[in-house]
């Protein structure tokens, strides 16, 4: 049976990430109240920006019950997700659901003009990233494990049911991330 995840759908392409998680074998479930969470057995925070979307968390009164979730089920998060899944977040400092021990720089690569397609190596194959005003992981903590990395920096990180990537999986036709965000979420259910 497809597990069921979820996609927060406040901000950013969201419907992207639907589409790729159908390509990795999963039903996609859009998420915008805490009501909707109780639906799925894992979640993506896709990109956009994440001091928005905080206010829009706060507006919907699910900023608790996501960082609740996250300690029962997995969590991917795409660039702004990757942020708000860290526990701490520079430039500006901000607030995070901190549950992963990860330092992220927000808009570390520059400014939107700077966004760029660049070449990863995922599972010692290559890849394309899509980097749009990405953030960048300073710091892993020791409970997580490195999966890729761009121009040296850690670009994608699991640590226990958890997910980041600085970049846009969602934006190309390579689904080997989100199949393997699809198998975290099997392995917890």
């Amino acid at each position: 049976m497809e597990p069921r995840i979820g996609v927060l759908a406040l901000q950013g392409d969201f419907e992207a990430h639907q589409h790729a998680l159908a390509r990795a074998g999963a039903e996609a479930i859009d998420v915008r109240t805490a009501d909707d969470l109780n639906q799925v057995d894992g979640l993506i925070i896709p990109g956009g920006e994440s001091t928005t979307m905080l206010k829009l968390l706060d507006m919907e009164n699910l900023f608790e019950p996501l960082r609740e979730f996250g300690r029962k089920k997995p969590i991917f998060g795409t660039c702004a997700g990757a942020i708000l899944l860290a526990s701490e977040v520079l430039n500006p400092l901000q607030e995070s659901l901190g549950l992963m021990d990860l330092t992220v720089e927000r808009n570390a690569y520059g400014r939107q003009i700077d966004s760029r397609i660049a070449q990863i190596e995922l599972q010692g194959e290559p890849a394309e990233a899509v980097f749009i005003r990405a953030p960048a992981i300073r710091r892993v903590g020791p409970d997580g494990k490195v999966l890729a990395k761009y121009q040296n920096s850690p670009v994608l990180v699991e640590q226990g049911k958890h997910m980041v990537a600085t970049f846009h999986p969602e934006l190309t036709d390579d689904a080997r991330i989100h199949e393997r965000f699809v198998e975290k979420v099997k392995q917890a259910s």
